[in-house]
């Protein structure tokens, strides 16, 4: 049995590769759709980049949406892992889109204008217009949330909103991993791991909104006795980082760009 260390262990966030609804150029938010094929191969190459790298997470967390949980079995099967523990939740999924999710998003800055898209993905406190309940994609006709409080399922939600329903996990579930794990792996999605790389790095509401995390590409932080950054790096070729990078920030206009 794992006992606590007084420095936390290694923390891997991994956001998931391209999905289906990525390739097709839709809002995906809490939509369940599984990664595409070159999101199958970028979770495979992030697995590479783990093992080469000597780094064996002996715990998962991730969200409950399928293409987080492909991403981390794809990875943990090419680094002949697939017997990890995985600890899945809510609290990591995507942010919630609202009445934008299953909408193509060419079209919707085309209709609403660039600008006011940008608004409503990539500012910090304002959340797109919300999901009637009665609109089968609320997640109250999901089972996977049947056991939660109603006023716990979102119509819409803001980067905000990601942060104060990620942070508690934080604090309850991961940092008592680290504290007895040397690594651990979040495997979750754009806007939950970049809610929690502003808690890690301090970030200003005005900096994590220009923060592109890349697709598949593990981000390795070392931690303090007090679970702050004393470093932080990503694996892989610094161009292919970039390129990825860069094809998230083209997502922000609702410019199609592929992510593989």
């Amino acid at each position: 049995m794992a006992t606590a260390s007084p420095n936390p262990g290694m923390l891997v966030l991994l956001r998931h590769g391209e999905s289906t609804w990525n390739l097709e150029n839709l809002f995906t938010g809490w939509t369940d759709v599984p990664l595409s094929e070159g999101g199958a191969k970028e979770a495979t190459e992030a697995g590479r980049l783990m093992r080469e790298a000597g780094l064996r997470p002996s715990v998962v967390h991730e969200s409950v949406l399928l293409r987080a949980i492909q991403t981390t079995q794809g990875a943990l099967a090419e680094m002949e892992m697939s017997w990890v523990p995985v600890k899945r939740t809510w609290r990591l999924n995507e942010r919630h889109y609202g009445a934008l999710q299953g909408l193509n998003k060419q079209q919707t800055a085309d209709q609403y204008g660039e600008e006011k898209v940008k608004v409503w993905r990539r500012s910090y406190d304002v959340r797109p217009p919300e999901l009637d309940p009665r609109d089968e994609r609320h997640p109250s006709h999901d089972p996977r949330y049947a056991g939660m409080p109603p006023e716990l399922l979102p119509s819409a939600e803001s980067l905000k909103d990601v942060v104060d329903r990620m942070l508690p996990y934080w604090y309850d579930a991961i940092v008592p991993d680290l504290l007895v794990h040397t690594c651990v792996l979040v495997s979750a999605h754009g806007n939950s791991l970049r809610a929690l790389v502003k808690h890690l790095d301090g970030l200003s509401d005005a900096e994590v909104v220009e923060l592109n995390i890349p697709t598949g590409v593990p981000r390795v932080y070392e931690l303090d006795s007090s679970f702050r950054p004393t470093s932080w790096r990503y694996l892989g070729d610094p161009d292919e980082v970039e390129r990825r990078a860069a094809a998230v920030r083209a997502q922000a206009s609702g410019t199609k760009s592929r992510t593989t």
